[in-house]
């Protein structure tokens, strides 16, 4: 898993150095593709069809702009000065997944939009330091939830993490909104992706675009996501997904 992590991570570091005005986000899921490829390894996300989508996944990395949450797919719309763009890379290498997220901005952006990364990013520091042997899933969830009530950020109801192993998608769950002490046991060995996901303006609510798998906010406000794949260990967490 940890070398699934390492292409993830290099992955995403390519597309973000791409990620400038006027670029397309199809040409940034190009260089996904590529460097994945050289890497030796396989996308996760390209076909990969859940339950709940319409069809299977079009793209190698999903590219979420601005008020789409999660889920964006790869589309030929120049990005703009001032975008916020996160970007989420699944690898598999050797029969094992890696999965981790970023979000940039796309040249200079406003404060605002820095500080909703910036909380993000926060929040999955927070969730990670709470993958401890004999902690709980609540915990995890806590250290998430607390992190957005304290910017006045809203999350999307239902979405989180997951487990991840020889599947890009496992049990256990990873909500991002919970009470410390509840819920699953954390156990040695354990393999999960955290992933908080924050917006702008509280509780206002998501929707599901026309292409069926994009996932953004009611109002139009933006959103930022961040995550990682955390081993628990005796040690407490390792980050599986650095480069």
């Amino acid at each position: 898993m940890r070398e699934a992590g390492r292409v993830v991570a290099h992955t995403l570091e390519a597309v973000r150095r791409a990620a400038e005005p006027g670029v397309p986000p199809a040409e940034l899921d190009a260089v996904a593709a590529r460097t994945i490829k050289e890497m030796g390894a396989r996308p996760s996300f390209l076909g990969y069809q859940p339950d709940w989508a319409p069809t299977p996944y079009p793209g190698t990395v999903c590219l979420s702009v601005n008020d789409v949450v999660v889920h964006g797919l790869p589309s030929r719309r120049p990005l703009n000065e001032g975008d916020v763009l996160s970007i989420d890379c699944g690898a598999e290498l050797g029969g094992y997944h890696g999965d981790a997220a970023i979000t940039v901005a796309v040249g200079r952006t406003d404060e605002a939009a820095q500080a909703l990364m910036d909380a993000t990013r926060i929040a999955l520091e927070r969730g990670i330091e709470a993958a401890r042997p004999g902690g709980r899933m609540g915990d995890i969830a806590h250290a998430v939830e607390r992190t957005a009530l304290e910017g006045g950020y809203g999350m999307p109801e239902g979405w989180g993490g997951h487990g991840i192993g020889t599947a890009m998608h496992e049990d256990p769950p990873v909500p991002n909104a919970g009470r410390p002490g509840k819920g699953l046991r954390l156990k040695e060995g354990l393999t999960i992706a955290i992933e908080p996901m924050f917006h702008e303006g509280g509780r206002n609510g998501i929707r599901v675009l026309p292409d069926g798998w994009s996932i953004a906010t009611a109002d139009g406000s933006r959103a930022a996501h961040f995550e990682h794949s955390v081993a628990i260990t005796p040690d407490g967490p390792m980050i599986l997904t650095l480069p």
